[in-house]
């Protein structure tokens, strides 16, 4: 059975809501973020500052650089947090198969619904329409017969937009779509592709799965499914953590590898209390450390074997310091695990006892 997506995505979402809240905000670029002095973070923006550049995860500094007027107000999570469970009631009333992103997105499975027939159209503009009522806000959709065309199709027409790829389009649609929109091809990514003349998901087809191994990874066979509009994963009910990670933003850059190191014991210590508070089916299989340096570009390595401890951390610091060799802003401490639910033969292991 060709299964029925929906992905609901809020637009602008903490903004939208500041903006109900207060109408002077409407009309005039505006923020939900950290305070530019104390080296906050935008978090959102209106649409109004992205016509100036602004965007999610800018540094607060910056954002007002790249536009004097913006107004950045701070966050109010418990407001959001309360629009947020309104979606999800009525995500509800359509299917249980409902799997959320975020605060403000999520996928529905509505293959089983009955609502208006079965109709995924009709079901998604019902949505838009129910939480545009409830919440004086806008979200955007898309319907679509897989994940991933699902947010690509919710994205197409932001604000405010319904967009459906029906299974019998999606060749034509897929074949026409920029690499960009493909979730996980970053700028990066995106470089490395241009070079090989790779612009399209339709140049993307011209290479094999082992091709696409070679040049980009585990990442190469899931490339070309994607590029054929291919995408079997379930909607899941509930997500299983991949990774956990802890940060720190300096109020003053470091500015040599010795002072990024002395920074390691503190965050191991938030990072391992972090780690105590999970269920005990999760394997360390990955440490990994980030690095954000003061030009805002920023780089994560990591390493499988290692166990986590304070000399595993040191030499990938070292690694990571050696990337940008300049003041840093930012650290991070993380490792990736392995889901045992799904691996009853592994043991967990305290990658956090003594050497």
């Amino acid at each position: 059975m060709t299964r029925k997506i929906i992905h609901v995505d809020a637009d602008c979402f903490f903004a939208a809501i500041e903006m109900r809240d207060n109408p002077e905000l409407r009309g005039r670029p505006m923020a939900v973020g950290g305070d530019p002095g104390k080296r906050g973070v935008i978090s959102t923006c209106n649409y109004e500052a992205r016509a100036f550049g602004v965007r999610s995860a800018m540094a607060s500094a910056l954002a007002l650089r790249a536009c004097p007027s913006l107004l950045i107000v701070p966050h109010s999570m418990e407001k959001y947090r309360q629009a947020s469970q309104v979606m999800r009631g009525i995500f509800g009333d359509y299917t249980d198969l409902v799997e959320p992103l975020s605060l403000d997105e999520a996928f529905l499975d509505v293959t089983e619904c009955t609502s208006h027939q079965g109709s995924a159209t009709r079901i998604a503009e019902e949505i838009r329409s129910r939480i545009a009522e409830a919440l004086k806000i806008t979200v955007s959709a898309g319907v679509a017969p897989n994940k991933f065309l699902a947010k690509v199709a919710s994205d197409w027409e932001k604000p405010d937009g319904l967009t459906v790829i029906a299974p019998e389009a999606v060749d034509d649609f897929v074949r026409d779509l920029p690499v960009e929109r493909i979730s996980g091809v970053g700028k990066v990514t995106a470089e490395k592709m241009h070079r090989l003349e790779i612009r399209t998901c339709g140049d993307l087809r011209r290479y094999s799965s082992f091709e696409l191994s070679e040049a980009f990874g585990s990442f190469g066979p899931r490339l070309h499914s994607l590029s054929r509009g291919l995408d079997d994963r379930p909607v899941r009910t509930s997500r299983r953590r991949k990774s956990l990670s802890v940060e720190r933003t300096f109020a003053q850059d470091l500015t040599s590898l010795a002072a990024c190191q002395a920074e390691i014991p503190g965050l191991l210590v938030k990072l391992d209390e972090r780690l105590k508070g999970l269920e005990d089916d999760y394997l360390v299989v990955k440490a990994f450390v980030k690095v954000k340096f003061d030009d805002f570009t920023s780089t994560t390595l990591e390493r499988a074997g290692m166990q986590a401890q304070h000399n595993d951390y040191h030499l990938l610091m070292e690694e990571a310091f050696d990337r940008g060799e300049r003041p840093v802003r930012l650290l991070g401490l993380g490792v990736r695990f392995v889901d045992l639910k799904t691996d009853d033969e592994v043991k967990q292991l305290d990658f956090f006892g003594e050497e």
